[in-house]
């Protein structure tokens, strides 16, 4: 199950460069927010949304990656799954916290990592698309949104 939040009109602001040096900001763009590198439904989410890059790129989006992992990490995540877009590494938690995304995993000795969530934000920075995993394993309809 999964729930589409309620936000302002206007996406929050946070400002950080991808791993291959994309500028964070240039709209319209995709916002996949993911847990971790390299766990099994992340690997999925990215890995999908490359099969979909054409798509995005076709609308004019631009697609970014974000968790909280080291750049070091994304970059080699990245390398493995052969993903040409960004990644965003958000150590700081600025873009987790100003979407609310906040998750801990005290079993596992996870704080303040992202929840599972796709944001399309569009040139004029309004949202026009939100999904939030109510569960971080749970993963987006890849065939439902496809234009930002």
């Amino acid at each position: 199950m999964t729930c589409v939040r309620q936000y302002s009109s206007v996406a929050p602001i946070f400002r950080s460069d991808g791993i291959h040096g994309r500028h964070l900001g240039d709209g319209p763009v995709v916002l996949a927010f993911f847990p971790g590198a390299f766990t099994p439904p992340c690997t999925n989410e990215m890995v999908a949304l490359q099969e979909y890059i054409g798509r995005f790129e076709d609308a004019g989006a631009t697609v970014f990656g974000i968790s909280a992992d080291s750049a070091f990490s994304l970059e080699a995540f990245a390398e493995e799954h052969g993903l040409e877009f960004d990644l965003v590494s958000d150590m700081g938690g600025e873009a987790i916290s100003a979407y609310d995304l906040e998750l801990d995993l005290p079993d596992l000795g996870l704080h303040g990592i992202a929840n599972r969530a796709v944001f399309v934000v569009d040139e004029a920075g309004t949202v026009t698309y939100a999904w939030v995993a109510d569960d971080p394993t749970n993963e987006p309809d890849y065939t439902g949104r496809q234009r930002p």
